[in-house]
């Protein structure tokens, strides 16, 4: 297995959960690609890790660009940890349709496509891992959140076809399920909910409080950092047997479990002590 790639390409490194990964993983000796939409974003790895790479998950060119950089230098990507994405939320019909397909374009299609070119050389060489983040979220879903919690459900679909599909060529596939993580995601989610007027306007002022509360108030006693999450990425990529998936965090621990002992109109129930419920006066 010496002749093997095991060099490691991470999406979305210009904050949160990929840089974390990069740099810890570089840190424990992996040979590390972190890459970004925009390079000047990581520009401070460059030392860290083994090189940083231009990389957009939503353009076919740049996608191309920088698996076959990898490839070129060492033969196959080993290890692909798919980490770009981000939250959409607001109410389902409130949500522009375009923000919808820019959504399920990052954090799906691309994953896909991602997937889809690492793998010839992998199957090649007869080895490799490849990492999709998912969530807590792609098992179970907040109202709000629905276009979020689509794409990550699908996350957990493609990743659990494609795990069989490819461990005969000696490939693992690994979801990595996080639960409060203290990043900029609950920030984001609260700035891309935008307005919504008339019937949903409470609902999706509530949606983006809950969302900043659960993130920066004392729910993330149940949570961690970045790091939390980084840790759970090396421990995956160095069993000898991964898991096909690592729920990271007691919030996901406990939620997933709670998920799971409760019928679809108790979890209705649970989560309605935290939202209000569009059309109730």
């Amino acid at each position: 297995m010496s002749d093997v790639s095991k060099a490691v390409l991470i999406t979305g490194c210009s904050t949160g959960i990929g840089r974390a990964t990069a740099e810890h993983l570089a840190a424990s000796g992996w040979k590390v690609y972190a890459t970004a939409r925009r390079p000047e974003s990581i520009a401070d790895l460059e030392g860290k890790v083994h090189a940083t790479l231009a990389l957009d998950v939503t353009d076919e060119a740049s996608m191309q660009a920088a698996v076959k950089q990898v490839e070129e230098a060492e033969g196959a990507v080993g290890v692909l940890v798919n980490n770009a994405g981000y939250s959409r939320s607001g109410a389902v019909e409130t949500v522009p349709m375009e923000d919808v397909r820019r959504q399920f374009e990052t954090n799906v299609f691309g994953l896909v496509r991602m997937c889809q070119l690492v793998l010839p050389n992998m199957r090649r060489q007869r080895h490799g891992r490849i990492v999709n983040l998912s969530s807590m979220g792609g098992r179970l879903t907040f109202p709000g959140g629905g276009f979020y919690h689509g794409t990550k459900y699908a996350v957990e679909a493609i990743s659990d076809a494609l795990r069989f599909e490819v461990k005969g060529f000696g490939i693992d596939v690994i979801l990595i399920e996080p639960g409060l993580i203290k990043t900029e995601f609950g920030d984001t989610v609260a700035k891309e909910m935008g307005e919504a007027d008339g019937d949903y306007a409470e609902f999706n002022r509530a949606v983006s409080e809950a969302t900043v509360g659960a993130y920066q108030g004392p729910m993330m006693r149940l949570g961690g950092g970045p790091e939390t999450v980084a840790r759970k990425i090396e421990k995956a990529l160095s069993a000898r047997r991964p898991k096909a998936r690592y729920p990271v965090t007691a919030s996901a621990r406990l939620a997933l479990m709670q998920k799971a002992l409760l019928p679809d109109r108790g979890w209705d129930i649970a989560v309605g002590t935290q939202f209000p419920k569009p059309g109730k006066g």
